[in-house]
């Protein structure tokens, strides 16, 4: 019961609040409208209310105040999140938000929770023993005594804001990405909740927030489903990543099973970027051209698409709990390989079945 509570408060909260919040989007321009905000990536041809990061952000906050302690760095992430909603409304408002600002604002919110404890203090070596990454410290005063843990804390930074991003590319279709985030979410809270059984008393907090998030993505899930009655908007896509990368973090885990659980769209994101890149436009700039589309272009529905993100997600997560750190390396590289080979022969794929479909 002590884990259940938050798990029903976070999902109850989201649930009731996404019809408040679809009415004030539609009520202050909140809206993906393919008329007046086109979006090459965008999938939906008629207008739907976006600003979903409103409800998911009160379910995960409210919950988190009301059932884990106080401490900094969780006053750290309700900050960072406040920033991101901020920024989110503002996007989903705004048909120009520049994409570099927002990845501005995005480090500015990741530095706020790695300010506040959330580092990578080490990582387990796949091939035994523990590499510690707090060896490089700059001392500092500001208002007492402080410290910056420098290849720690930069690779926080990096990883906060690269899963944000990875996260907010895999919500193309309905139900993708609050799928993706339900199964990633859950996978850490069972490890945690392992390890506190085992004595790891801190990890009992942690599952807490992980389930909080679960519930929360799962009760967005309800009305994101296709067809959608709400988008997440940038907020949503952003606030889910944010919290799935800090509770990799804070985990026992580390980054391994989260990577593993969410391989198939970090793969997506690596192939996008190095494409666009390729083609001498910019790795942040939107287009069509993301695996999700792909299967759109192949004749897949909505809800095929998610439902095959989430049943790869749940079997990417059971071997994430089972295997070991080496296991875990070479299951991603061999997985990860063929993802990109049959992501990078779509295309031409495609091209075939259009071309006989012609003749």
């Amino acid at each position: 019961m002590e884990l259940l509570w938050p798990l029903l408060t976070a999902f109850l909260i989201t649930v009731l609040s996404l019809p408040l919040t679809i009415k004030i989007a539609n009520k202050y321009g909140l809206v993906d409208d393919p008329a007046t905000r086109p979006h090459p990536a965008h999938v939906h041809q008629h207008t739907i209310p976006r600003a979903g990061g409103l409800s998911i952000y009160l379910g995960i906050v409210g919950s988190i105040l009301y059932f884990v302690p106080i401490e900094s760095h969780v006053m750290g992430i309700i900050a960072s999140l406040t920033i991101l909603l901020i920024m989110g409304l503002l996007d989903d408002k705004l048909k120009n938000f520049s994409p570099y600002l927002r990845m501005i604002i995005q480090f500015i919110a990741a530095a706020i929770v790695v300010g506040s404890g959330v580092g990578v203090i080490f990582v387990t070596n796949p091939f035994g023993g523990i590499l510690h990454l707090d060896q490089f410290i700059i001392p500092f005063e500001f208002f007492g005594p402080h410290s910056i843990i420098v290849i720690a804390d930069l690779l926080a930074l990096i990883w906060i804001v690269a899963l944000m991003n990875i996260i907010n590319w895999s919500k193309g279709v309905d139900g993708q990405m609050p799928g993706i985030v339900t199964v990633a979410a859950l996978t850490i809270a069972i490890i945690a909740i392992k390890l506190g059984i085992q004595g790891d008393i801190n990890q009992i907090n942690l599952a807490i927030i992980a389930l909080i998030t679960a519930a929360s993505a799962v009760g967005f899930l309800c009305f994101n489903w296709h067809p959608a009655k709400i988008l997440p908007g940038f907020s949503g896509s952003t606030i889910l990543g944010f919290m799935i990368a800090v509770l990799s973090i804070l985990s026992s885990a580390k980054f391994a099973t989260a990577a593993l659980v969410l391989l198939i769209p970090i793969t997506d994101a690596i192939y996008t970027a190095w494409r666009r890149i390729l083609t001498g436009h910019s790795p942040v700039w939107a287009d069509r051209g993301h695996l999700h589309h792909k299967l759109l272009d192949l004749g897949w529905s909505h809800r095929q698409i998610s439902v095959f993100y989430i049943v790869t997600g749940i079997f990417m997560g059971i071997l994430a709990i089972n295997l070991d750190s080496l296991g875990k390396l070479l299951t991603a590289a061999i997985i990860g390989t063929i993802s990109l080979g049959v992501i990078g022969l779509l295309p031409w794929f495609i091209k075939y079945r259009l071309g006989k479909k012609s003749n």
